[in-house]
């Protein structure tokens, strides 16, 4: 595999990929939603060919496949082995045969190039380039052939992700503002820097519009147990294991509040971006 994201190749082979793996259930009922939303923007209709970017444990590339099928196919990229692991094995025990998974860098990898659709949910924030990634998959579309993603808006619109961090204030020091265009969940929050990436890959009749949607499904512990993991209060204590028994009753108490009935529901902000091939 190419090494032009090799720290992301790293990270998602380690720790986060074995997380996302473990928690693939989970993690899925959180955010299914925005990538449906990002799916139906996409229109897959059945017999197309679709690309699956950072398609992770493969929700997406099993809903894709179901959207496509009989006659359409869907291949699943992404750079972890233990989430496509996890993917693979969902694929099978389903019974899904329109849908392949390959270990691959969508940044440089030598993809088809018959493809109607490109999709991803929250898989394309991670490129060290993201132009040359972005010009790689326009390359992997037909004339006429379309984009779809789902990505984060800033933290600061994000309360599921920015609440439980935010317990942990007075006992570590704020974490610095990553440097602009850094590699990460939030390095599509401009849409201006967005729209700019995917212009200078090529792409036309770029849409880029905000979408506002509650997520979260798990019950108060599970929410609890979810962002001890994930997210910025996950980082924090993969540094300060030692916070978890104060954390764990101050995230408690600041999630209550977004309990609707048996589960938290939470705001999240994302962007649905969407674009073409002109040929």
């Amino acid at each position: 595999m190419s090494t032009a994201n090799a720290a992301q190749v790293a990270y998602w082979n380690d720790t986060a990929g074995r997380t996302w793996a473990d928690l693939q259930d989970r993690i899925d009922r959180q955010i299914r939603p925005l990538g449906l939303a990002a799916m139906d923007r996409l229109a897959p209709a059945p017999g197309e060919q679709v690309l699956d970017v950072g398609c992770g444990c493969g929700d997406t590339s099993l809903e894709l496949a179901r959207r496509v099928a009989p006659e359409g196919g869907v291949l699943g990229l992404d750079i972890s082995a233990p989430m496509l692991e996890v993917a693979r094995g969902r694929a099978a025990a389903s019974g899904v045969r329109n849908l392949d998974f390959r270990e691959a860098d969508a940044q440089t990898a030598s993809l088809p190039d018959d493809r109607d659709a490109v999709f991803s949910r929250f898989g394309v924030m991670f490129f060290a380039d993201p132009a040359a990634a972005f010009d790689n998959l326009r390359r992997s579309l037909r004339p006429g052939g379309r984009l779809a993603f789902v990505c984060w808006r800033p933290l600061a619109e994000n309360l599921w992700m920015r609440l439980p961090a935010e317990a942990a204030a007075g006992l570590v020091p704020p974490a610095p503002p990553p440097e602009p265009g850094t590699p990460g969940p939030f390095a599509f929050a401009d849409p201006d820097r967005v729209r700019g990436i995917l212009t200078a890959a090529g792409f036309t009749g770029i849409d880029i519009s905000p979408h506002d949607e509650a997520i979260g499904g798990l019950d108060l512990e599970g929410t609890v147990g979810m962002s001890f993991r994930v997210g910025p209060l996950g980082a924090i204590l993969r540094e300060r294991p030692d916070l978890a028994p104060v954390l764990r009753d101050r995230v408690r108490t600041a999630v209550s509040p977004w309990l609707r009935g048996d589960a938290v529901y939470m705001p999240s902000a994302t962007w649905l971006v969407s674009a073409r091939n002109p040929g």
